[in-house]
């Protein structure tokens, strides 16, 4: 007689479950594993144990950071041509991954200040201050900034991005000129201004905002995008503390492997916002 324990551990294949790839494309195939998981190159030698959380780490980051450069452009373009449902549905994913990359901090914070000192001479030069990626990211939500395309000279294609999104509209430029078409009071120094340059704080901006919080059910769309663009920046406010955090634990107050402060230049950073105006709107509130 055979127990209960034993039938659960013996789990057969269903008759309907493919065996043969020979010709048909695997799971493997459509997501090129072969490719994704030999793109792990340790430098240390003799290798160390921690290089391989240090180079997946960031490999993941990358890739998600490459999906929220993805939905943040269409969530612009959907603005532009005011389709504001579905660019709210690509902000809210974005949340999503902000809140994954965020978390992701936990797991490197595993690597003790010790265990990191062991791999940290292998990665020379390289930092993640040279994440295109990331820049890409702050050009797109507004913090613009000639000189960073500098530093990716030696890579074209990146460059060539960064120059790109430099003279384009920021996600926040491209709310506020859908406002203005939908007949909200958006000063017009602020959507002629020069978009390859870091936004700047209006006070009359602050004033349409005001009216909007005021009656959030006139204004529901425009306040319930106000709100998602809150919650992104309050999202990239918690992932660069979470970054500060954990350079701290781990190297202290060294300088970056790029060349920058390290610490201090992570916490100036927190200084930084995206949209302005729709924090100085709440004291109106």
């Amino acid at each position: 007689m055979t127990s209960g324990a034993d039938e659960r551990a013996i789990r057969p294949v269903e008759e309907g479950v493919r065996r043969d790839f020979s010709s048909a494309m695997s799971y493997g195939d459509y997501l090129g594993l072969e490719r994704l998981l030999s793109s792990q190159h340790p430098q240390s030698t003799p290798e160390q144990h921690d290089e391989l959380l240090f180079i997946i780490q960031h490999q993941t980051s990358e890739l998600w950071l490459k999906l929220v450069l993805h939905e943040l452009r269409s969530a612009r373009a959907l603005l532009a041509s005011d389709e504001l449902a579905p660019a709210l549905k690509r902000l809210a994913r974005v949340k999503r991954i902000q809140e994954v990359l965020t978390d992701q901090w936990s797991v490197l914070a595993t690597l003790t200040p010790s265990e990191y000192a062991e791999i940290r001479p292998f990665l020379a030069t390289s930092s993640g201050f040279q994440s295109w990626q990331y820049r890409a990211v702050e050009f797109l939500l507004g913090n613009k900034n000639a000189d960073m395309v500098r530093v990716f000279d030696h890579d074209a294609t990146a460059a060539a991005l960064l120059s790109e999104l430099l003279v384009e509209p920021s996600l926040y430029d491209g709310f506020l000129a859908y406002l203005a078409r939908r007949g909200y009071a958006v000063p017009q120094e602020v959507l002629d201004r020069d978009v390859s340059q870091p936004y700047r704080f209006n006070e009359d901006l602050v004033d349409t905002f005001a009216e909007v919080y005021a009656s959030p059910s006139q204004h529901w769309g425009v306040y319930e995008t106000c709100e998602e663009l809150v919650d992104l920046e309050d999202n990239f406010q918690q992932w660069r503390f979470r970054h500060l955090q954990v350079v701290t634990r781990t190297i202290g107050h060294k300088k970056g492997t790029g060349g920058s402060s390290g610490v201090d230049f992570l916490r100036r950073a927190l200084d930084l916002t995206f949209f302005p105006e729709l924090y100085a709107v709440r004291t109106r509130v």
